[in-house]
């Protein structure tokens, strides 16, 4: 491969930021929350010699960033770093909480597409499975035979309603690089930094590190 030639693969646009900042990013083992920003200090450090391009680390960013690995050290630590592994600015609560929820809703989808595949007939799913013998016997329709002791049943605790986030559009005149913004993703609005504007489209980097590409309509003030 030339010294010019681009990388490909997002795996190994990955390994190359892991080459070429070992303190900041990591394949094997614990890895820790990016500070946010972290694609603006990459491409300031990037020149014509690099095998990666803009447009592929942030594609790397999106996959390093969406890893269940990654996900749970934004709820386990306290800090992100940057580009040299230094310490950067402090884990917001908040932050920490949409890391635990997209990694209950990514979690949930690989479960669901599990479930959803066929399966063999014969399988060991589809073996009827004999009674333990300590397990007590039901009678016609699942009922308990008489002096069968129940189960006591067991009371769920729901969380109170969190508050309703007022949003207010973001003005054209604050659409720059590095302006906080919330950018709206399904019904939570989460928050996030734009890095770069190309025409209509512009990218944002998510509190969790993660970089995506959207329009100013799905934009609001943070």
């Amino acid at each position: 491969m030339e010294a010019n030639e681009k990388l490909k693969d997002v795996n190994e646009v990955i390994s190359y930021l892991a080459e070429k900042f070992p303190s900041c990013f990591f394949i094997e083992g614990d890895v820790k929350p990016l500070k946010i920003g972290i694609f603006k200090d990459i491409a300031e450090r990037l020149d014509e010699a690099d095998k990666v391009s803009k447009t592929q680390v942030r594609q790397a960013l999106r996959k390093y960033t969406s890893s269940w690995k990654y996900l749970r050290s934004v709820q386990e630590n306290d800090h992100r770093i940057d580009l040299d592994g230094q310490q950067a600015e402090k884990l917001e609560e908040q932050h920490k909480e949409y890391a635990a929820k997209v990694l209950e809703e990514s979690r949930a989808k690989v479960l669901e597409r599990r479930k959803s595949k066929p399966r063999k007939e014969g399988g060991p799913a589809n073996r009827s499975k004999p009674p333990r013998k300590d397990q007590p016997s039901t009678g016609p329709r699942g009922k308990r035979f008489e002096g069968q002791k129940r189960k006591p049943d067991i009371q769920v605790k729901r969380r109170a309603p969190k508050k309703k986030i007022e949003l207010q559009k973001l003005p054209e005149e604050r659409v720059k690089q590095g302006e906080k913004v919330r950018v709206q993703l399904g019904r939570a609005p989460v928050e996030g930094v734009i890095n770069e504007i190309n025409k209509d489209d512009i990218h944002v980097e998510l509190v969790t590190g993660m970089v995506i590409k959207t329009q100013i309509e799905n934009l609001y003030s943070a």
